[in-house]
């Protein structure tokens, strides 16, 4: 393939990576593919001579060639309330996330939307994305069954919550326990799909549906964890109202071996300088 090409030299293959990141750009380049899978990525001079003389190549000069793009937080069933209005964050839940969210209970709902998402991504370049969906498993089979029908890499998991959410949302730790053990077994490294262990955030996870975060992790450990920290100050003193024996947000999920290295935490605006250095 050649054309122009701009990527950041080392990302993902190179466990030497280090950074400051390094931008390459090749006014002309040439990409390499075998199996589906890139090889190498040389200047058009370095490359022609590797070129096999019946195959060619696709010529794509004119154009600018990138990797897909990474969107790292994405709540796909909140599609259809993009642009509702900005309330703070616990007022905006309550009124608007929720009830949309309880839609998903619907297969062929949750099926639409998964497709119409899914699809969005793609067409705006988005080819990997950590996603959140919601507490119904027919939310996550919906979207990991699109993604796996494209070949896309996706990354999502059940949203798990106990407390301080609508009746029609809420279930105890032990079916969201056995729910997201369940998914994981049947979606988790299923073609280029991976799970995301998901409590939504600390004000809706009890102790005991942490602990059973915990007991998943340990039994899953190459899966993935997503949750939510300090987005807005409100949820923060809640928080701190909730969790009187911590001195800090993150320290909830730290308490329960939340906090290695396949965990990610979504927003992370307010944060101090004992916050900051727990992820690193």
């Amino acid at each position: 393939m050649r054309g122009a090409f701009f990527d950041i030299a080392g990302v993902g293959g190179d466990p030497g990576w280090r950074w400051p990141p390094r931008p390459r750009y090749l006014d002309d380049g040439l990409l390499f593919l075998q199996e589906g899978k890139i090889i190498a990525l040389l200047p058009w001079q370095e490359g022609e001579a590797f070129l096999h003389p019946l195959k060619g190549y696709v010529d794509l000069r004119g154009k600018l060639l990138l990797p897909g793009f990474v969107d790292a937080h994405v709540h796909y069933p909140q599609t259809e309330m993009i642009g509702a209005f900005g309330e703070q964050l616990l007022e905006w839940l309550t009124t608007y996330t929720f009830p949309v969210e309880s839609q998903f209970a619907d297969a062929e709902y949750a099926q639409e939307i998964a497709q119409f998402f899914v699809n969005q991504l793609i067409s705006h370049g988005t080819t990997t994305a950590l996603v959140f969906c919601t507490l119904h498993p027919a939310s996550v089979e919906a979207l990991f069954s699109e993604a796996l029908r494209l070949n896309m890499r996706l990354i999502a998991g059940k949203v798990m919550m106990d407390r301080h959410v609508p009746d029609y949302l809420c279930e105890t730790a032990g079916e969201s326990y056995e729910q997201t053990r369940a998914l994981i077994r049947r979606w988790h490294q299923r073609g280029r799909l991976g799970y995301a262990i998901t409590p939504r955030f600390a004000p809706t996870s009890p102790p005991a549906l942490l602990e059973a975060v915990q007991r998943l992790r340990a039994e899953f450990p190459d899966t993935w964890l997503q949750t939510h920290l300090s987005e807005n100050r409100e949820e923060i003193a809640w928080v701190k109202q909730l969790w009187p024996e911590h001195a800090r947000y993150l320290d909830v999920y730290h308490h329960y071996q939340l906090t290695g290295e396949r965990s990610v935490f979504a927003h992370g605006i307010h944060l101090d300088d004992a916050e900051w250095a727990v992820p690193a």
